[in-house]
């Protein structure tokens, strides 16, 4: 089983439409035919959207987004109108809110890897290859990759897992001119993304994005380069060969799988709500990427 353990009820504004509640986003449509999407403080693990929020989360996530759409300016359009909070909406929604262009989005998850790990790890101890592309021998748990690659996903339902599929398969999907171009945006976007990060002594391990099309301009969408989308390790401590600590919900990972939390992942019933240490300790990682990779003081 997965998905919502307590589906929230979505708020009503006057003048929205409310479309969609994902995993952690509620997403509206406004008078004038724009998307408006709120990112909420809920947090997912195992495809279950968790019982406990994470406080300040959904404006950590919003507000990082913005500073790397800045730092990805000059290669790629964003979707971005304003942050301006929607007349009657709740005060909450100040700082987490994004009224953005309403794009026709690709139904592909772009996903660029500079390291080995998580899913593509398994597919390498397997074939030696991730998404059908062969990697050399030798690789282990965090090894740098000879050069980054492109390995897209298909995007999956609420609950259910996004499952990786090869370039010529996304090419067969939307053709081999947008698939080609998906690929381009993909590796510019992390490569710039993976040098500012190594600058602020972040390794900038994988991460996916979400483009959609404005007419013929590729546009880069929803949000990009958080926590939530990606992996970000703390250089200092990278170490081949073993998990490396990141700046993610890996605090809410280890402690569902811990006997003290006493749920089961493979059974049947949802997972219990986290502990208060937990959502400190989760609370504070997502804080700290953001005060690392931005330079700036949360608050």
């Amino acid at each position: 089983m997965s998905g919502f353990v307590e589906k929230p009820e979505p708020i009503q504004v006057p003048g929205l439409v409310h479309l969609h509640t994902g995993k952690v986003r509620e997403l509206y449509r406004n008078e004038a035919g724009d998307l408006v999407m709120v990112a909420s403080d809920r947090i997912s693990a195992y495809d279950w959207v968790l019982p406990t929020e994470i406080p300040d989360k959904g404006r950590v996530l919003t507000q990082l987004s913005l500073w790397w759409f800045d730092q990805l300016a000059d290669l790629l359009p964003h979707h971005v109108l304003s942050t301006e909070v929607p007349a009657g909406a709740p005060d909450d929604w100040a700082g987490r809110t994004l009224v953005c262009k309403s794009l026709n989005m690709v139904p592909v998850e772009c996903v660029a890897r500079g390291y080995l790990t998580g899913s593509g790890l398994a597919e390498y101890n397997e074939s030696r290859t991730v998404c059908g592309l062969a990697l050399p021998e030798g690789l282990v748990d965090g090894s740098e990759l000879p050069a980054p690659i492109f390995t897209p996903a298909t995007k999956a339902a609420v609950g259910e897992h996004d499952e990786n599929v090869s370039y010529e398969e996304v090419a067969r999907q939307v053709g081999a001119d947008t698939a080609a171009r998906l690929r381009q945006a993909t590796l510019a976007a992390y490569s710039r993304a993976r040098d500012v990060a190594r600058e602020r002594g972040i390794i900038l391990a994988d991460t996916k994005f979400e483009f959609g099309f404005d007419g013929e301009s590729l546009v880069i969408a929803d949000e990009v380069l958080t926590p939530d989308s990606s992996r970000f390790w703390p250089a200092e401590q990278w170490e081949p060969g073993r998990a490396q600590p990141s700046y993610d919900k890996q605090y809410v990972r280890d402690w569902l799988t811990s006997a003290e939390s006493g749920w089961d992942r493979r059974g049947e019933q949802p997972p219990p709500p986290l502990p208060r240490q937990v959502v400190d300790a989760t609370r504070a990682k997502y804080v700290e990427a953001y005060e690392r990779l931005t330079g700036t003081a949360w608050s």
